[in-house]
């Protein structure tokens, strides 16, 4: 009962982390989906690989298989693990014993307690999964130690000659290194699965075989097996390069199109501009945009090994919003209008009224207005909405002057108008 569900569970969550948090290519998955669902009733699968990380079973086996595989818990694999670091105390050894793993004591050789369970179990029609090399490789997987002997009594000593899967993976040596105590994401795994392994000009009559000649037939199964190992790593090794380079285009692809998206952009309707450029082009925009003292920190940020796309941006006032406001405005008449504001801030100051920094524009205005009002006689702010209060203003104090209605020009031309019709000459602040 608990291997039903902890098996399952198990099985899902491995499927789940290979290939939603890493990049997992597998080629050849039919095989083995072929050789577990398809195979005559009470055949044998023995499936083999190399073995580079602690986690090699069941992430990778769990990888090969779509999730509804996973569901049926009888028809998954057993496997077998050493009993110092899977069986070392009763808990885990439960654990493991609930998830279809198999002990077997290191150094006790093939004719031990834990194979010929592992034996049972084939000769019950079931799956097992072995790493011939017998540990994990000493060097991160970049070469594949020569297979064990034990392997090759698992398919002599059978009743009958499973079903020999072979399958190679490269990267789980990045997910889970050697000494580390939890898996890394964002790798990328590649996965090689073989056709099926033929030893049946192998067989010899069991009855008559001496042990030594046995022992013969032992290394003659696990050397084919160890030979096919070796040609798929350098396979799964080629595809794994390729597959990187697949990725690295894909990324390239991505920042091709953001970099498309970029430059589509109406960057002037901002009034802004925009540069994408490769090498040193960004330095016209640090001449034409910005102070001189302000180049040369701009132009040491730029290193000229880097190869890269970089971005220039500066504020353009050829065209967008700052265009928009010179079709309204003359420059020397806007910096006029600028100055009379600051003229006319000191001059509030220097009375006395209020601190125009120390409230916000609404009640500045309201201030400054009250003011006025309370001492020409005319109205309160109070008294009507703030474009009505202007409307009123700017028509009792332009009427007599020979000036113009609130109503009959824009925004800009009546600030215009009201100071050049009180005497104050814009240009002459410039």
């Amino acid at each position: 009962m608990l291997q039903a569900v902890a098996v399952p569970v198990i099985g899902s969550a491995c499927h789940v982390f290979m290939h939603g948090l890493n990049h997992v290519k597998v080629y050849g998955a039919e095989k083995l989906h072929q050789a577990l669902l398809q195979r005559p009733k009470g055949k044998p699968l023995l499936t083999v690989s190399n073995h580079v990380a602690a986690i090699d079973d069941p992430f990778v086996v769990a990888s090969l298989l779509p999730p509804n595989i996973m569901l049926d818990a009888h028809n998954l694999r057993w496997t077998l693990c050493a009993t110092d670091r899977c069986f070392s105390n009763p808990v885990l050894s439960a654990f493991f014993r609930c998830v279809k793993v198999l002990p077997v004591s290191r150094g006790d050789g093939i004719y031990q307690k834990g194979m010929d369970m592992a034996l049972s179990k084939l000769n019950n029609g079931g799956w097992v999964h072995i790493f011939p090399e017998g540990s994990r490789s000493r060097d991160g997987g970049k070469t594949l130690s020569s297979s064990k002997r034990g392997v090759g009594r698992l398919v002599m000593d059978a009743d009958s000659i499973p079903i020999v899967i072979p399958f190679v993976h490269t990267g789980m040596q990045e997910i889970m290194p050697v000494g580390t105590k939890f898996p890394k994401v964002g790798k990328q795994v590649t996965v090689v699965v073989g056709d099926p392994i033929y030893l049946e000009d192998l067989l010899v009559s069991k009855d008559n075989t001496q042990d030594a000649n046995r022992g013969t037939l032992y290394d003659a199964v696990s050397s084919r097996i160890g030979n096919r190992l070796q040609e798929l790593k350098l396979q799964a090794e080629r595809l794994a390069l390729e597959h990187q380079f697949e990725v690295e285009q894909y990324h390239m692809h991505d920042k091709r199109y953001e970099y498309d998206i970029w430059q589509q952009v109406d960057w002037e309707a901002f009034g802004m501009e925009n540069v994408m450029s490769t090498g040193g082009d960004t330095s016209q925009i640090v001449k034409q945009r910005f102070p001189s003292q302000q180049k040369k920190s701009l132009e040491q940020s730029q290193k000229p090994e880097s190869s890269h796309q970089t971005l220039g941006m500066g504020f353009s006032y050829d065209g967008g919003i700052m265009s928009r406001v010179r079709n309204y405005v003359n420059p020397s008449e806007f910096m006029g209008f600028a100055a009379r504001g600051l003229f006319m801030n000191g001059q509030l100051l220097d009375e006395g009224t209020f601190n125009i920094q120390e409230t916000g524009p609404v009640k500045a205005w309201k201030e400054f207005m009250n003011k006025r009002s309370s001492i020409e006689g005319h109205f309160k702010i109070q008294e009507a909405a703030p474009v009505k209060a202007w409307k009123q203003f700017v028509n009792e104090r332009l009427p007599d002057e020979g000036g113009f209605r609130i109503q009959e020009a824009v925004p800009v031309k009546a600030w215009k108008q009201f100071f050049e019709g009180s005497g104050f000459n814009m240009r002459s602040c410039m």
